[in-house]
Parts: C-alpha cells; structure tokens; sequence
C-alpha cells in the first residue's frame, strides 16, 4: 500500500507557486507524470481564484454583474494565456532562449495561476469595496466608476508583475544563460501586459459603467481600447497634469518593483 501511494503524482499546492523553488516547478515542467496533475491544478486554480475575485468586482453593480465577470475573469486570463504563450513561443524560437511553444505555454499557466492566488488573497478586501462604495445609482456614481476601474486596474497589474518575476528562476534554469531568462522575463511582463489588457476591453463590462445596461459582452467591443478607457478614468479623479503624475508613479514605482524582484532572484540563483 505504501509502495502504490508513493507512485502517485505529488500535488502541486498553492504554497509550492508561492515559494517559487525551482527544485519544486522544474519537475512539474519536464516530468510527464507530474505535468499533467500540475496543469489540471494550475487550470482549476485559475478558475477559482480568479472566479472568486471577478466575482466581488462585479458585485459593485449587483448579482447578474457579479456572476458574469466570475465568468469572464478566468476566460480573459486563459485567453491571454494561449495568445501570449504561442507569441513567447515564437520569440524563444527567434531569439534562442531555448523556450519552446510548450514550456512558454506552462511556465505562463503557473504564472497565471499564482496571479490568480494573489487575487483570491485580495478577494475579501475587494468584496468589502464593492459593498461600501456608494451605489451606481447615486450622484458620484460615474467618479466612483473611474476609481472603482483604477483601483482594479493597479491589482491586476501588480498581481501578474509580482507572478511572473517571481518565476525567474525558474527561466534561469530552463534558458541557456542569465541574459536569455532576462529578456525572456522581459517579453513575457510586456506582452502579457499588453495582450491582457487590449483583451480584457474586448471582453468588457467588468466594472459595469453606471450610464450602460448590464450585459456579458458589449454590442461593439472594437469601440476604443483599454489605454483610452484609462485615461478617461484618470481624467474624471484628476487633472489632466494629476494624472500624468499618476501614470509616472505607477510606472517608476513597479520598474523599482521589477527591478528589486529581479535582482533578488538574480542573486539567488548566482549563489547556486
């Protein structure tokens, strides 16, 4: 009986992504008997943390919302996953990282899922935002829309910052060289955040404007894109100079963010 059970896979738990241990992922991505459990985990768990923190950012506008965008939050990351993971794929191939099409597609699942860990984290604080904010009924409905929209924005966009560069080493052990896991890392943190974002607008309502009806998809989803929808967010909490300064915080305070998580795992995986 103790021999059976040894043979069986080792399961991928939420704390194994957390520690971010190469020892620990590299088998998940080269051993067949430990692949596949780990993918059907890093799947499920997508769903459900994913799920769980779409959910409390839909419940601003009520149940239906709430239901929908537990829905489209996964799906918006599954489909980010396929289009970055195959572009990844191809930049591996033209810049001889060594980062085929299939490890690209599973180091970036295991990114997503512990993305969606960090977001499930947060889904109590989240939950609770959505039940204080004042009603999309109410008077400053459309500037509690904007910061409603920046605020998830921002958590968003430092949960895959945060898992993606805490699988760099990781990259160091599946690219050929330190700078080849570095420009790996580069492209992914890039395309990811272009990608996800260009897609998360095709897929809108996730906040649910409060001058729109409630629905799953909107009529005509090419109608603009994501940076706009920003910027007009920015513009009704601020200034137009306020929201410059805003844009460049956010982006010098996560290159600061990247550059301090890089070096950590640099330095890591040089003392190895």
């Amino acid at each position: 009986m103790s021999q059976a059970n040894s043979q069986l896979p080792t399961l991928m738990t939420p704390s194994t992504l957390v520690r971010g241990q190469v020892e620990d992922l590299t088998p998940l991505l080269t051993t067949r008997e430990k692949m596949r459990p780990a993918i059907l985990q890093a799947i499920i768990t997508i769903i459900l943390g994913a799920g769980l923190y779409g959910f409390t950012v839909g419940l601003w506008r009520g149940l239906e919302m709430a239901f929908f965008v537990a829905i489209k939050t996964p799906l918006l990351l599954f489909i980010t996953l396929l289009t970055t993971g195959l572009l990844n794929g191809m930049l591996g191939l033209v810049l001889g990282t060594g980062i085929g099409f299939r490890q690209s597609l599973l180091c970036q699942l295991l990114a997503f899922s512990l993305a969606s860990i960090f977001l499930a984290s947060l889904a109590p604080v989240t939950f609770f935002l959505a039940l204080e904010a004042p009603s999309s009924d109410s008077t400053v409905a459309a500037h509690t829309h904007a910061g409603y929209l920046l605020t998830h924005t921002a958590i968003i966009g430092i949960g895959g910052l945060l898992a993606v560069t805490r699988l760099f080493g990781l990259l160091c052990e599946l690219s050929p060289s330190l700078y080849s896991a570095r420009i790996t890392l580069l492209s992914w943190i890039a395309s990811n955040a272009f990608v996800g974002a260009q897609i998360s607008f095709l897929l809108r309502p996730f906040f649910g404007s409060p001058t729109l009806p409630i629905e799953f998809l909107r009529e005509h989803p090419f109608d603009g894109t994501f940076y706009e929808s920003v910027w007009r967010s920015l513009a009704k909490v601020a200034s137009p100079a306020g929201a410059i300064g805003i844009l460049s915080f956010t982006f010098y305070f996560m290159v600061l963010t990247f550059q301090k998580i890089l070096k950590q795992n640099t330095d890591k995986h040089l003392k190895k």
